[in-house]
């Protein structure tokens, strides 16, 4: 729990899945691929489920695309992939929510962009089509806004009030105002249709960490709709993590947020499902949800000219996130373990003492020998050229004595042998 208290807010089902109301933050994420390749993009959502992604949210943006939305939730069921789909709808979701009513169907949520939906007349009138969509089939509605795509009439309207007033505000207050306001008055004209609070999810994303902290802190206050939170255009690399996780921490400490996703530019050829760990990792840095064992890894230094223990660790990550999908099944708790991958003398042993299980490797000039720790107690000291393999076997044997069946009545303390 957060030193201020998690808000509560109104809890929304999307296919199985609550969002808000107390539950556990939900991470999802979106495909890149071509929708109206059925085939692609069910596997790239299979993909994105296998890392973590509770729901995931596919581009709906043609009748080629919406056609085959229905085909694509036919192939994860048969591949016994459950996740819910969300379809992203701009400009023309009114259409093909109509003349798709498969595709309507087989979504779990759809996602609409006040600032696309039309302009003038029409807008009401296609907005209120897809809430009738929306209220025909049961599915809830997330009203995203981005700041990319604010309605100009809207943002025109405030910035001349704003002009009128004795001591006008700067342009990014109204902006801000803007964004938050076309959310609000969107989710009540849906209300007014029809749809209940209880199926309507608000985003307001923003591409700058200071505007996103503060547009969500004032919805926060001024509802209590399910929050969607996601820094929008985030970037690449480590530009979009860090922004992303600066953004998201302090949202998430102050305890606004229900549902996240990190919206990272992929590098050329690297994995979609790269955002999904990245969400998994800020919340469980944080200590809000547990989603795989983590790694505690010193930097390095001057005492370790060896590139022993990075190696070591980082197989070590990789190994453990990739038994995730079976070990989640089979060794309940097991994400909440800790593992330390040390690299000399200073920090080894106490930080390998403080985790479930960890070693602390020789650095530069120390014996060459590694001891390692089961619950705090040392229990072997590995050598020679196969530390590597005796200490992932190590751990295998930890997972299986202490999350396998049974294990409520085996003590804490589980002494293992290295494997020879």
């Amino acid at each position: 729990m957060n030193p201020l208290g998690r808000r509560i807010s109104r809890q929304v089902a999307v296919g199985g899945v609550p969002i808000g109301g107390g539950a556990p933050i939900v991470v999802q994420s979106m495909t890149n691929t071509d929708t109206a390749d059925a085939e692609a993009t069910a596997r790239q959502v299979r993909s994105l489920a296998r890392a973590g992604s509770e729901l995931v949210r596919i581009t709906v943006n043609t009748p080629e695309a919406a056609s085959q939305v229905a085909a694509i939730r036919e192939r994860l069921d048969a591949l016994g992939c459950d996740v819910p789909l969300i379809g992203d709808f701009h400009y023309n979701g009114h259409r093909l929510l109509t003349q798709h009513p498969d595709c309507a169907r087989a979504l779990a949520k759809y996602r609409i962009n006040p600032g696309n939906v039309g302009k003038g007349v029409k807008r009401d009138e296609q907005f209120a089509t897809l809430i009738e969509c929306a209220l025909r089939w049961g599915k809830p509605v997330r009203i995203g806004v981005n700041w990319g795509s604010l309605d100009p009439e809207l943002l025109a309207r405030l910035m001349d009030e704003n002009a009128r007033r004795a001591e006008p505000l700067d342009a990014g207050e109204v902006t801000r105002e803007a964004v938050i306001r076309s959310a609000l008055d969107s989710a009540r004209r849906a209300e007014e249709w029809g749809l209940p609070p209880e199926r309507i999810v608000i985003s307001c994303k923003m591409s700058r960490v200071q505007d996103l902290i503060a547009v969500y802190r004032s919805l926060a206050q001024r509802c209590d709709y399910a929050l969607h939170l996601g820094l929008t255009e985030a970037g690449m690399g480590s530009k979009g993590i860090v922004a992303s996780a600066a953004a998201l921490g302090v949202l998430l400490q102050e305890g606004i947020g229900d549902t996240i996703r990190v919206s990272l530019t992929p590098e050329p050829g690297g994995e979609r499902a790269r955002e999904v760990q990245v969400a998994q990792e800020i919340l469980q840095t944080m200590g809000l949800r547990s989603f795989a064992p983590m790694v505690s890894a010193c930097p390095g230094c001057g005492r370790t000219t060896s590139t022993t223990f990075q190696e070591l660790a980082g197989r070590i990550e990789g190994y453990l996130r990739a038994q995730m999908p079976a070990w989640k099944e089979r060794y309940p708790g097991v994400e909440e373990m800790r593992v330390a991958v040390m690299g000399c003398v200073v920090n080894g042993p106490g930080e390998s003492k403080h985790a479930d299980i960890g070693i602390s490797l020789p650095g530069t000039n120390e014996v060459p020998v590694a001891p390692v720790y089961v619950d705090g107690a040392k229990t072997v000291t590995l050598k020679g050229n196969r530390i590597a393999e005796e200490f992932q076997a190590i751990v295998d044997e930890y997972v299986k004595a202490r999350f396998g069946p049974g294990a409520k009545a085996a003590p804490k303390n589980i002494k293992i042998k290295a494997a020879s």
